[in-house]
């Protein structure tokens, strides 16, 4: 047999062999990117020239995706910061909200005012009525339930806790996991056990609201204590964290203890 009939036999060979099916529900392979995440809204003042209000957003800019986590609770408190920061609503790609209350999701109308055609990851827990007002906008809702790929190398722990649902933003960096809540009703401590075992990956970086204001001493150290146990490298608390509770974290954590609130400015690589 010749050497062009040889050819011509593997090219069949190659049109009549099936493609192989991809699996149902896996997630593409992504690879680590550096992150830098701004914190545009919060009622913990940190840089100058911002307007502070109780709420939490940070925006997460991953060199492919830039995503709005939260809304804060005003919109034209969070327009107005994020122009000082230098950020046009037409440049994020995605807004993910972490749970139904008014201080995390308030500034959402008037930002797709001016970005309506973003995807929204919203809790599933939010209802048909929610993505229903907001894809008549031209917005593009996804609904999240359990654990999932979001975009790049962005996750969502899924809807955790009972009385409010709530899922959290993982990043997934060189360095580890950076993982963003907006009140951890569910509870800090489960979030970042649920982000550490859904990705195998230790945490670098917890941040954002953590809601141990009303703790007792005694319970906030076993919270303090249960995230060391974790491995918890680095935190950023604000929002409904409260005083005393950022003070312990930042005795308990020491140069690993990262300054965070409204203007804040985290690179994580």
């Amino acid at each position: 047999m010749t050497w062009k009939a040889l050819i011509w036999l593997a090219l069949l060979a190659l049109l009549l062999t099936p493609a192989l099916p991809v699996a149902l529900g896996a997630e593409p392979a992504q690879l680590d990117a550096a992150a830098r995440i701004t914190v545009v809204y919060d009622n913990v003042p940190h840089a100058p020239g911002l307007r502070t209000a109780w709420g939490f957003a940070a925006v997460v800019d991953t060199g492919e995706e830039r995503v709005l986590f939260d809304t804060g609770g005003d919109g034209e408190i969070l327009l107005h910061n994020l122009a000082r920061l230098g950020i046009t609503p037409a440049s994020i790609d995605a807004v993910m909200l972490s749970h139904s209350h008014g201080d995390h999701t308030g500034g959402l109308d008037a930002f797709l005012d001016r970005n309506p055609s973003v995807t929204v990851y919203v809790p599933e827990s939010f209802g048909a009525a929610f993505e229903r007002n907001l894809r008549r906008r031209g917005t593009k809702v996804e609904p999240v339930s359990g654990p999932r790929h979001l975009r790049a190398n962005l996750y969502s722990t899924g809807e955790m806790g009972d009385a409010t649902r709530e899922q959290a933003l993982i990043v997934q960096t060189p360095s580890g996991l950076v993982v963003l809540t907006g009140c951890a009703h569910p509870g800090v401590v489960e979030i970042a056990r649920a982000a550490q075992a859904y990705r195998g990956r230790d945490v670098r970086l917890l941040m954002g609201g953590f809601h141990l204001r009303n703790q007792r001493p005694r319970e906030l150290e076993r919270t303090l204590q249960a995230l060391r146990d974790l491995g918890v490298r680095q935190v950023a608390p604000s929002h409904c964290t409260g005083d005393q509770a950022i003070t312990h974290f930042r005795e308990h954590w020491g140069e690993h203890f990262v300054p965070s609130g409204c203007g804040a400015v985290i690179e994580v690589r």
